[in-house]
């Protein structure tokens, strides 16, 4: 059996891996989307299931307003004492020269939850995580920010004792343990105690084609008292321009029941046009940063090396010890809206999917008409992950605005700066109309304008569709569902890639979603209403 990289394919970044038993959970970065933290369990490391997500609350998790990007960075999922702890960070500035963030712990018996409220731990740095070490203390490993603009902002790693009486830091006890190399930008911190050693694995160089993960050890926690691994990095793919994967770095090492190893990064495949070069640019990733699994063996030295070298293999040999895990063969999805509650797939921008946002069950999704999509705060958008480069997302919408400021129906979203959407509205001359926009970095073009779509007088259901073909995109719609026209606007889908967004933006950290929008910016909450959300992978 293989485990066939990557393994969480889509917007599944800077994994934290590890085993309880038999079972190996992984947990990811979310940022801006709601509920925070996205999980999964495993027995074989091949086939993943996807759980509820922890953070399913505001009690747990306040980001209205965040930017693009901000929310939850690399959260931190460990076992110990009978409990899973998870350590996650909530950044609210992503720009500029300060990292205003606040990192958060909450415990569980039971990884499926209840989560217990909060306990507000530092904002010394983000990304941080709980080592549990042997002799029964508990530290928080963490990534140091440095505002000053003479110094680097990454300061290094701040190892700091955590008193499980008091259940807070005892900052007395901090101490930079490990700068990393002339690479810079140390993030991404996790300690583990294995063979007489305390074992330091590091991301450096940025979440970009230059990105890697280091390794440092020591036999003591001792101020910067870890020295890097000879032949490093531990893996990269920076000098691998030409591999399927790219940008492996920032992830967790965990062990089998057998003793094997492996070892989660993050990773991105991205795609050129036709006529580009694959070298420059190195491509887009509009699948965002993923997740893969490398095996990991120890040389003669003690030194853990990812087999087959350090840019990694696309199919891994999986643990010898696997309990083969039931999972579904990809990740299209089907959504009457029947159940009262909505599917673990979907998520929503900052804040929870209530009553103000809208209502679902009995075969239909209400939203809420509120702000635009280039708003930080209220807004009544479901999306899910795009997971395939080749798709088609289908809708079936009802919406009958009188007003331009009124739209309603099918966006491809990155964030608030980077989207389209096809969707009804209003017309003073036409009345009901059908419209695709795009936004690409705040500059806004409606493609149709003066020959906006007329719907016919008496039709209650619009149906629209998104077809992606990795490189781009079209939009179509039906008055009944079976004859379908297509909008003669084809979009580039590069403009929903991390890469994109990182020419414009320093928030660049999630990847493309596909989802179902209501906007009244006029303030009158216009409801839309939703049949139904078919989203079928295809080949690629």
């Amino acid at each position: 059996m293989k485990i066939q990289n990557p393994v969480l394919p889509g917007f599944n970044a800077d994994p934290s891996m590890i085993r309880v038993g038999d079972t190996y959970y992984i947990a990811n970065s979310t940022f801006e989307w709601f509920p925070g933290v996205r999980l999964h369990e495993s027995k074989d490391m091949v086939h993943w299931n996807l759980l509820p997500s922890p953070l399913s609350t505001t009690t747990l998790l306040d980001m209205k307003g965040n930017p693009a990007s901000g929310g939850i960075w690399a959260p931190d999922l460990t076992y110990a004492d009978g409990k899973f702890w998870l350590i996650y960070t909530d950044v609210k500035i992503t720009d500029g020269p300060f990292k205003d963030m606040t990192n958060y712990l909450t415990t569980a018996t039971d990884i499926h939850g209840p989560w217990t409220d909060p306990i507000k731990v530092n904002g010394v740095g983000f990304d941080a995580s709980l080592f549990h070490d042997k002799n029964g203390r508990k530290y928080l490993v963490q990534q140091t920010w440095d505002h000053r603009e003479y110094h680097h902002p990454f300061d290094g790693i701040t190892l700091t004792e955590f008193d499980t009486t008091t259940m807070k830091l005892k900052p007395e006890t901090a101490r930079n343990i490990y700068n990393g190399d002339d690479v810079k930008l140390v993030e991404g911190p996790h300690l583990y105690q294995i063979k007489g050693y305390y074992y330091l694995f590091a991301a450096e160089g940025g979440t970009v084609f230059t990105h890697q993960e280091v390794v440092a050890r020591s036999k003591t926690l001792d101020e910067l008292s870890f020295e890097s691994e000879p032949d490093g990095p531990f893996i990269t793919n920076m000098d691998t321009p030409d591999f399927y994967l790219q940008k492996q770095g920032h992830g967790g090492l965990t062990d089998t029941p057998s003793g094997e190893w492996y070892y989660a990064s993050l990773v991105s495949r991205p795609w050129n046009h036709a006529n580009e070069s694959s070298h420059d640019p190195r491509g887009w990733s509009t699948l965002g940063r993923e997740t893969s699994i490398q095996k990991v063996e120890w040389d003669d030295e003690g030194w853990p090396r990812v087999v087959g070298g350090h840019g990694g293999q696309v199919e891994v040999e999986a643990p010898k010890d696997a309990i083969l895990t039931d999972a579904p063969k990809d990740h299209s999805q089907h959504d009457e809206f029947d159940k009262p509650e909505l599917d673990m797939n979907w998520n929503t921008l900052r804040q929870p999917f209530t009553k103000k946002l809208g209502t679902v069950g009995n075969g239909e999704l209400k939203l809420v008409g509120q702000q635009s999509l280039s708003s930080t705060f209220d807004v009544s958008f479901v999306a899910r992950r795009w997971q395939a480069f080749n798709f088609d997302a289908e809708t079936k919408v009802k919406f009958d605005p009188f007003s331009y400021q009124q739209m309603a129906g099918l966006a491809n979203f990155y964030n608030d700066k980077h989207y389209s959407w096809i969707f009804i509205t209003n017309d003073e001359k036409k009345g009901r109309v059908i419209e695709v926009a795009q936004n690409d970095n705040n500059n806004y073009t409606s493609f149709l304008k003066d020959d906006a779509i007329q719907i016919p007088e008496g039709t209650e259901y619009v149906w629209f569709k998104v077809k992606a073909r990795k490189e781009s995109y079209t939009y179509q719609y039906s008055f009944d569902g079976k004859n379908w026209e297509t909008v003669p606007v084809e979009l580039d889908a590069a403009i929903l890639s991390d890469d994109y967004v990182l020419q414009t933006s320093g928030g660049f950290f999630t990847g493309a979603f596909v989802g179902l929008v209501a906007v009244d910016y006029a303030g009158y909450e216009q409801v839309a209403t939703f049949d139904h959300f078919d989203y079928k992978e295809l080949p690629d």
